[in-house]
């Protein structure tokens, strides 16, 4: 199974395009991992207080969604933020726990530790406009340890205060 973790940000639907891309190399980043998920059907994993990650992936699989998560299908997509409180003028204004909180994030995912990401305090993660972390957890819980093959981020950024990653797991069936 391949896995590909992407942001929940609106500013990656068309609607919020303008002729100066601010978010270019993200963009670029997801369009890759999108590209490297299987032709067939691919399943999504959101948390069901993002409205705005079920948008998302809708926009970027076209006509793969709206099919119910199957653990044995070839392809998961989960699209999902960390935190929106990593600098003053971020969304949810600067809080000190955030650096921490998505690096322990950053650190599930680099590795391709579903134990870590299962861990994933949800409540703390609320307080620091987080409210993807169920998604983290549900991709920690779906994902057994030890079958990640390889983990990979090809983006880790926090533009506008906002922590973005786009990452890809491989799994064994």
């Amino acid at each position: 199974m391949r896995v590909v973790c992407v942001p929940s940000t609106p500013a990656l639907l068309p609607a919020y395009a303008s002729r100066e891309d601010p978010i270019a190399a993200l963009r670029e980043a997801v369009a890759a991992a999108i590209a490297w998920l299987p032709a067939g059907q691919v399943s999504v994993l959101t948390a069901d207080a993002s409205p705005a990650a079920k948008r998302v992936a809708a926009t970027l699989l076209g006509d793969r969604t709206g099919l119910p998560y199957d653990p044995d299908d070839r392809g998961l997509l989960v699209v999902a933020n960390g935190t929106a409180t990593r600098t003053e003028k971020a969304p949810g204004h600067l809080d000190e726990r955030a650096e921490e909180f998505d690096a322990g994030l950053r650190a599930g995912l680099a590795a391709g530790d579903p134990g870590v990401l299962a861990g994933t305090d949800v409540a703390l993660g609320a307080e620091l406009w987080c409210p993807d972390a169920p998604a983290f957890v549900g991709l920690g819980r779906t994902v057994v340890d030890g079958t990640v093959t390889s983990a990979r981020i090809d983006y880790d950024d926090d533009p506008y205060g906002v922590q973005y990653w786009v990452a890809r797991w491989q799994c064994r069936s």
